[in-house]
Formats: C-alpha cells, structure tokens, sequence
C-alpha cells in the first residue's frame, strides 16, 4: 500500500511541478500572440488577461501519461479527442470564433472517444433503479460528454472557479478509487490531472495571472467525462449520482442558463451575466469570497459523496437531499433564472 500512495504523490507532483514551472512561459507566448482576454461590461476583470492556461494543463497531463499512462486503443481516443479540443479551444482564446464551430469541435472529440475509445455508458443506477440503455448507448454518452464539456465551459467565469471545482472533483474520485482498491487507467488520470490542475491553480487564484480560456475549460469537462466514464466501467463508482453531486454547482448552473435564456428568447450561446458566481457579487461577496462559498459548496457535496460510495448509501442520500433543498432554495432568492422583479410584475 505504501508503493502505491508514494506512486499516486508521483504522479500528482510531477505534472504539478511542471505546470506551474511551464505557465510563466505560457503567459508569455499568450501576450506575445495576443490570445488576451479583454475586459468589457460583461467581463469582471478590469485589465487585458493572458489566456491558453488550457495548454498549460494539457501539457502536464500529457507529461503525466508519458510517465505513468498505458499505450492503448482507448488511451489514443483520449488524447485525440483531448488534443482536439485543445486546439479548437486554443483558436478560440487567440481569435474567437462561433459557437457553433466549437460546438463541431467538440462533437468531433466525443465521437473519437466514443466510436475509436469505445468508451460508452451503457448503463445507469441511482436510488435502487438500473437503466439499461442498450443501442442508445452511443448518443446518450456523446450528449454526456458534451454537457460535461459545457458545464466547465460555462462556469469559467472567475478566478479559480473551474480549475477549484475540477479539482475537487479529481481529488474526491481519488480517494473513492484508492479506498476501495481500484488502481487502473482511471485512478492514474485521476491524480494526473489532479496534479495539473492544482500546478495552474497557483496561477489562477484570484488574483489570477493568467485565464485557462475555453482551450482550459472543455479540456477539463471531457477528462472529467472521461474519468467518470472509466470510474463506471472499472466498478469503482456504483452509480451516476456520484460525480452528478460532486459536480452540482456547474450542472445546475448550466441547466439554469438554458431555461434563462429560453425565457428570455436568447440562444444558449448568448453569454450573460446572471450565472451563479455572479449571484454572489452582486450580494457584495468580493471574488474571492465567491469562489470559496462555491469550493465549499463543492466540497459538501463531496463529502457526501464519499460518504455514499464508501460508508452509508442511505446516509449519503440524506445528506445529498439535505444539500440539495439548501442549494435550491438559496438560487431561487436570486436572480439565476429570471429577475425578481419581473417574477413580481407577473405575480
């Protein structure tokens, strides 16, 4: 046990050591090129901010596959569809680009994952049900992928928020797969990108400097539908509501700009200001307030899920239900879905 705990400090050390060695260099490239994130009234930074983090992050996870990964048909689907998204993403922080055209890069990267990978959700359990999704199979795990994809998209809207919340997300699959024993391709990539993650969080903690832009975010939403694909298939998570709770804040924030901006008639990829961070300036929390009441948030719910996996199902359901009531309760005073005002005109 104690060679397998060092190789897990490894493999999140390395990648974290060469991340945050690699991003003062990034940073550079990025002012060079000029891939800047320039502030406007939709923007909360007030100066022009380096973006390409996603390299940065890519790079320690590619550093940490060449150390520790397997050479497979799946592992090439991984990093296609990865090196796919990194470029599309990279195009779009340099000179942005539509929606659309993103969205066709990140089609091309689940379907890479999916048909060359085989990497497929065939079935479902949660709350004592199981759901056998058969010739479906293939759609319903390239939509997965795609929301998990638009889920980190969407909620990279301040400093440390999206790589915070991923990394938590690492963290708490890591220690559900190192509990229970399971040490195969998606405990490796776990701590990988655990490790690349926290390396470009001493960039990007508020004050940050520098942004992952989209190349960093959907980088980071499919490893993690990755990982949680690969936690099903190896049994090491028992059912879908595990990384769904740990990864609550951004599902309910994505789920909650798609019903906003289809009451106000907007296309999803209309950008606002009304997310859930955004909540939460506006009540006077400074930025860095925001982003730990949103890791603390994160981390209940991790909590729980730990608790669900590894202890008591029925007591990690209770407190999933607990959470989720307050989490409703405290959106539904904001702003998050339409203004209150216009709820009260229409009372």
């Amino acid at each position: 046990m104690n060679s397998e705990l060092y190789s897990i400090l490894i493999m999140i050390i390395i990648p974290m050591i060469f991340v945050g060695l690699f991003i003062p260099i990034i940073k550079k490239i990025a002012f060079h090129i000029n891939a800047l994130d320039i502030p406007n009234e939709r923007k909360i930074h007030k100066k022009p901010m380096p973006r390409l983090g996603g390299l940065g992050i890519f790079s320690g996870f590619l550093i940490g596959y060449m150390l520790f990964g397997n050479h497979t048909y799946l592992m090439n689907s991984i990093l296609i569809g990865s090196f796919v998204l990194l470029i599309v993403g990279m195009i779009d922080d340099i000179n942005s680009i539509k929606a659309r055209y993103k969205l066709l890069g990140q089609i091309v990267a689940s379907l890479i994952v999916v048909l060359y990978g085989g990497l497929l959700l065939k079935d479902v359990s949660f709350f004592g049900f199981y759901l056998d999704f058969g010739i479906f199979s293939y759609p319903i795990t390239i939509l997965f992928i795609l929301g998990c994809i638009n889920c980190m998209n969407l909620i990279d809207g301040m400093d440390g928020l999206a790589g915070g919340i991923s990394s938590i997300f690492f963290l708490t699959i890591g220690i559900i797969a190192v509990i229970k024993g399971q040490f195969a391709l998606a405990t490796a990539l776990t701590f990988i990108m655990f490790g690349s993650t926290l390396g470009f969080l001493f960039h990007n903690f508020y004050p940050a400097k520098i942004f992952m832009g989209d190349s960093g975010s959907m980088f980071l939403g499919l490893m993690i539908a990755v990982i949680t694909l690969l936690g099903f298939k190896s049994t090491m998570m028992s059912a879908i509501i595990i990384p769904f709770f740990i990864l609550a804040v951004p599902i309910f924030d994505t789920v909650f700009a798609i019903i906003r901006r289809k009451l106000k008639g907007e296309s999803f990829a209309t950008p606002d200001k009304s997310h859930i961070h955004h909540q939460l300036l506006k009540r006077n929390f400074s930025q860095r307030q925001t982003v730990i009441t949103i890791y603390i948030v994160t981390f209940l719910f991790s909590i729980a899920s730990i608790i669900y996996s590894l202890i008591d199902q029925k007591v990690g359901m209770i407190i999933y239900g607990v959470l989720m009531i307050i989490f409703i309760v405290l959106v539904f005073k904001t702003d998050v879905i339409f203004e209150r005002s216009v709820r009260n005109k229409r009372q």
